[in-house]
């Protein structure tokens, strides 16, 4: 056991926990506001992209995180568990 590595756990700081609600609502953009059409020029997408902010704005669903604590620990347990079988299987 003394061979393998430790193991250690990156968290982002907790204030960066926003960036990832902007990652999400823009990929809601790119699915259900640009990736429907063709558009032939900047305008288009523009006016696209500003239609679908006004309907968006109409009926604001907020993000909600819904991750639990255990959840979060369980997934980063799994994960160690597989990091260190696949390393000690190329040893």
């Amino acid at each position: 056991m003394n061979s393998i590595p430790a193991s250690c756990c990156i968290f982002c700081p907790p204030s960066s926990g926003w960036l990832n609600l902007v990652k999400r609502w823009f990929g809601e953009l790119t699915n259900n506001g640009a990736r429907q059409g063709v558009f032939p020029g900047v305008l288009d997408l523009n006016n696209a992209i500003q239609e679908y902010l006004d309907a968006w704005n109409e009926d604001p669903k907020p993000f909600v995180w819904t991750a639990t604590v255990e959840s979060i620990l369980e997934k980063l347990s799994a994960a160690q568990i597989v990091i260190v079988m696949r390393y000690v299987s190329r040893s």
